[in-house]
């Protein structure tokens, strides 16, 4: 095994090489990233046929863009995770769990005050980096899979959510809380909640593909021994990557409750799989080592735009569970070409 990391500029040069030497459908075939634009586009298209009015509009551009908004602040955390060859089930819990932490805190406070706002959204992303931390202190320290930990704290995080609230939502939330962040809009156009997860993604989407951190994350998930060999202290950046897909997560659960102003304890049983879904559309891959944010939110926008065109155009929105599933193993199979085509 090489002691020398290979950095994303190295696998860049090294696809170009390839796909240089490929037919033109197949390097679309496997550029995930110019996959994934088209299929999107392409089901924009289609609806906008089908229903131009309903669809091709700003209010339904908004509609989507607020549906997507909370499930991509936990992609982008959860893209990291993936990129070290790692996985986060807690996700879904650990956003449930921030929720029902920071509504107690800012109703016992009492008032609706800016003050008692940022006193919750502090709560949300010290419970959610908490219980980030957990996970990545057993996965880098104990050497437990990442599978097996997060599947614990899936349930723990859960379960000590329900324990707070007795299995009964918290239903009363500060006004302020749902008026501006959760529906307001900039400039009587872009709604907060879409703004907020679009900073989220742009800033960590820098810090991937800029910064060392970021060079880290894709080196640990291409050769974690290499990189540890070179002097990278991996079990700390594995720290603090769980931490961060954590944090975000506690983000979203306050998101989450300004949208709907409630804790939804139980409405967010499939959100870790969502996200893991939208991430692996993405074409970052399972393996590790892999990935890019612009993918990531390209596979988050192609379910919310799938389920919001079947009912659209009056189609059961379980057929976009089945679509879904039909991109997702597509994204693998293109994912496993695209390494069998560079390996050889």
């Amino acid at each position: 095994m090489s002691s020398t990391p290979v950095t994303p500029a190295e696998d860049e040069r090294v696809d170009e090489g390839a796909e240089g030497r490929q037919p033109i459908w197949k390097r679309i075939a496997t550029n995930s990233n110019a996959s994934i634009i088209l299929i999107l586009a392409a089901l924009i298209l289609v609806f906008s046929a089908l229903k131009p009015a309903e669809f091709f509009s700003i209010s339904n551009a908004r509609n989507i863009g607020t549906d997507a908004a909370v499930l991509l602040v936990i992609a982008t955390g959860l893209t990291y995770v993936i990129i070290t060859a790692g996985i986060d089930l807690s996700v879904g819990s650990v956003l449930v769990f921030a929720g029902v932490v920071s509504a107690k805190l800012m109703n016992d406070m009492g008032g609706d005050s800016w003050g008692v706002l940022l006193v919750g959204l502090a709560v949300a992303l010290a419970a959610g980096g908490a219980w980030g931390l957990i996970n990545g202190f057993l996965v880098a320290k104990a050497n437990i899979p990442p599978f097996i930990v997060t599947l614990g704290t899936f349930g723990m995080a859960l379960g000590a959510a329900l324990l707070i609230t007795g299995g009964v939502d918290e239903r009363e939330v500060p006004f302020r809380l749902i008026d501006t962040i959760g529906s307001g809009r900039l400039f009587d156009q872009i709604p907060y909640l879409v703004l907020i997860a679009a900073v989220v993604a742009i800033v960590f989407g820098i810090i991937l593909a800029q910064t060392r951190f970021g060079r880290y994350t894709y080196a640990i998930g291409s050769n974690a021994e290499g990189v540890r060999r070179t002097g990278v202290d991996v079990d700390r950046h594995l720290i603090k990557v769980y931490g961060l897909g954590g944090t975000l997560a506690g983000l979203a659960g306050y998101l989450s409750l300004a949208r709907f102003g409630t804790t939804s304890v139980s409405g967010h049983a499939t959100d870790n799989l969502d996200a893991i879904a939208a991430i692996v559309i993405g074409g970052t891959s399972l393996f590790g080592g892999i990935g890019t944010m612009l993918g990531t939110v390209v596979g988050v926008f192609i379910p919310a735009v799938l389920r919001n065109g079947f009912v659209i155009i009056g189609v059961q929105p379980f057929w976009q569970q089945v679509a879904v599933g039909a991109v997702l193993i597509a994204a693998v199979y293109f994912d496993l070409l695209r390494r069998a085509m560079y390996s050889t």
